[in-house]
């Protein structure tokens, strides 16, 4: 398994890479979609309501491979059936999209809940303070719920890491991908996937270790 690694390890660190830069990237994303349709789910608007309701429920009722398929396939083709030709997405554009949309449904509940938590009367105290309510729930109200979001955050991250390996199915080269590769090539299959199962486990476990120290510090903080 040494030789192995040593013969791939250009291949299984440039995979890693990727595979971090797509989760990033994507973790962004979900935030601002999150953020959005959090707010949306937590206002007194029912149209609000109902838009921020359908994204969630559609998008969560909806498998990742299904959604990185509809995205990477069926978009370029429905965009291209109206007239604009040469329409195509790349793989990370494709992969990105998908686990932006995937994981900002999620982020949505996360922070509904954390701003849930949040006790009322802190929004009525700052609108009786004259605040606006975009200006209470930006300066009082988030503040206080994204220290009790921050320990779930990271335990998206993790989940959508870990979710990175099923865009292999749409040509990304992301670890699970290479780890295939590597297995065809050398046709070690065994010692190539446990290769690849140890660099997930060892940035997941780091991850998770960080997450657990933050959340003793939030807690500490109270």
């Amino acid at each position: 398994m040494l030789k192995l690694v040593q013969t791939y390890y250009p291949m299984l660190l440039g995979a890693l890479g990727e595979t971090l830069k797509l989760t990033f990237t994507s973790l962004c994303f979900a935030l601002v979609i999150g953020l959005i349709f959090g707010l949306m789910n937590v206002g007194k608007n029912r149209v609000f309501n109902f838009i921020g309701t359908i994204y969630v429920d559609a998008v969560r009722g909806v498998p990742l491979i299904v959604l990185a398929f509809w995205i990477y396939f069926g978009l370029p083709s429905g965009v291209q059936a109206m007239g604009v030709q040469g329409f195509r997405l790349s793989a990370i554009q494709a992969g990105t999209i998908a686990l932006a949309m995937n994981c900002g449904a999620y982020m949505a509940e996360i922070m509904r809940a954390g701003i849930d938590s949040v006790d009322k009367g802190q929004m009525e105290a700052s609108r009786s303070l004259g605040l606006s309510y975009v200006k209470g729930m930006r300066l009082v109200v988030l503040p206080q719920a994204i220290r009790t979001m921050i320990p779930s955050i990271i335990n998206q991250f993790i989940i959508t890491l870990k979710d990175t390996s099923i865009l292999s199915v749409i040509g990304y080269a992301e670890l699970t991908s290479v780890g295939r590769t590597m297995g065809a090539n050398s046709l070690q299959i065994m010692e190539s996937w446990t290769i690849v199962a140890i660099l997930y486990m060892v940035v997941i476990v780091t991850l998770s270790k960080i997450s657990k120290r933050i959340e003793r510090r939030v807690n500490r903080g109270r």
